[in-house]
């Protein structure tokens, strides 16, 4: 099947083609990913926030979320996330869409067993099943109904608020900061070196093998004429992953003798300073007195 561009410049194929959908997909990533980076440019409220300050405040938060127990408190802790995206001028639409695509959802499918009695027991709100009696087989008991609970919701519907709220917040400090001064901040502030290094160097040449990757799609489309078989594709996709991983194994033998040469020594080193404002102050501030409702309202 043939492929074209939309004017965005993003492959478009049909279902059958399966090289063109995962250029497609790659091309996409790499898109999205640049896009998403535009954000922490933006003259919004967070980006003028210290990364030091950012980092030490949305940890708070992140810890404050796993703590909270009531449903209400979770979900003001989420609306707060949905102002500070709208004040960091991130469109609510793509803030909500990236976080809620594939984790809170994962946790919902964690989260449905505790829905039902066999789990959860308390008062039920649907019986889906009845039996003619409770069954039993050695440590495992079967009640005579099996019924969604309404403590069962409430504690699924708990799980999976908490987990969207500290994704949300985590994707704000990510959006809203750019990636060479989140890992300076990390660094300041004293987290491993060596996990930072690692962070800045994955982030880094992921787009160069994402690039490789769609070059290689690119030159075995221009030389195809007709339809190949499916199994044909599938085959040429095992190979290329093979050649992939050996090319991204030596390229980081040759990254590596290359920072040698140039005398690193184990340190990362960036020319931009940090400087605290008072707009740093204030927003710690107000994540303090954040907290401090969250706590009072905690133990009421």
């Amino acid at each position: 099947m043939p492929q074209i561009r939309n004017p965005y410049g993003r492959f478009v194929a049909s279902r059958r083609d399966f090289v063109a959908e995962t250029l497609a997909e790659i091309t996409e990533a790499i898109e999205r990913t640049v896009f998403a980076a535009h954000y922490a440019r933006l003259p919004g409220l967070l980006q003028a926030i210290d990364p030091r300050v950012k980092v030490l405040t949305f940890f708070l938060l992140l810890i404050t979320t796993a703590t909270a127990r009531h449903l209400e408190t979770l979900l003001g802790l989420y609306l707060l996330t949905l102002l500070l995206a709208w004040a960091a001028r991130i469109p609510l639409g793509f803030f909500i869409k990236r976080v809620w695509v594939f984790i809170p959802i994962f946790a919902g499918v964690i989260a449905i067993p505790a829905i039902f009695n066999l789990v959860t027991p308390g008062r039920a709100v649907v019986i889906l099943v009845r039996l003619s009696a409770p069954l039993s087989w050695g440590p495992i008991h079967i009640p005579g109904q099996i019924a969604i609970t309404e403590q069962g919701l409430r504690g699924a519907v708990i799980f999976v608020t908490r987990v969207a709220t500290s994704v949300s917040f985590a994707v704000l400090l990510v959006l809203t900061t750019e990636w060479t001064r989140l890992l300076k901040a990390l660094t300041v502030l004293h987290f491993p070196q060596v996990g930072i290094l690692i962070l800045g160097m994955t982030y880094r040449y992921i787009f160069l093998l994402l690039r490789v990757t769609e070059d290689m799609f690119l030159a075995r489309k221009s030389r195809m004429v007709g339809h190949t078989d499916i199994k044909e594709q599938h085959r040429w996709i095992a190979a290329r992953l093979g050649f992939l991983l050996g090319k991204s194994y030596h390229l980081s033998n040759e990254v590596y003798l290359a920072m040698l040469s140039r005398g690193w020594n184990g340190q990362a080193r960036l020319l931009d300073d940090f400087r605290l404002r008072w707009k740093d102050a204030a927003w710690t501030g107000f994540v303090v007195g954040v907290v401090l409702l969250v706590i009072l309202q905690e133990v009421r």
